[in-house]
């Protein structure tokens, strides 16, 4: 089990956070979920996707945004928010072993007082007039490059 760390801050879909799950038990990264979600956690759906990896997955669900961030200060944690917005490449920035990668709502991001609460921003560089990588496939790239610089090395 690495110490990174993966949240979802209100996920909107179940099959995205079943899989996201999935990638996060196959690799030994713990998760955590920012409530309200947009679907119930134990919805069948989340499972289907999930399979039995759910079983195996360390997820933490915290009840609120503000409970997530006390939390997380009193770690000491950094937060490197995924998003549109960033300047900086996710290639290009330097991870720590204990960074919680963060991960906005399908439908909507994340809202800007948790984006100014970020410690760090990155980005997955796309072609001009696309909007978004679903948030799945994301956490898949960004945690395997912050596995790479970190417990892979």
């Amino acid at each position: 089990m690495t110490d990174l760390r993966l949240a979802l801050y209100q996920p909107d879909i179940p099959g995205n956070t079943g899989t996201i799950l999935r990638l996060a038990a196959c690799l030994g990264i713990a998760v955590d979920i920012i409530e309200p979600a947009g679907f119930d956690i134990s919805d069948r759906n989340l499972k289907r996707a999930g399979m039995d990896y759910i079983a195996a997955a360390a997820l933490t669900r915290h009840v609120s945004w503000d409970r997530f961030d006390e939390w997380r200060a009193s770690t000491g944690r950094r937060i490197v928010l995924a998003s549109t917005k960033a300047s900086g490449r996710y290639t290009d920035f330097a991870f720590r072993p204990t960074d919680i990668l963060l991960f906005g709502r399908e439908s909507a991001g994340v809202p800007d007082h948790v984006h100014d609460k970020a410690d760090a921003q990155v980005l997955i560089p796309m072609v001009e007039g696309q909007r978004s990588i679903n948030v799945a496939v994301s956490a898949a790239m960004i945690v395997g490059e912050a596995m790479r610089q970190t417990a892979w090395g």
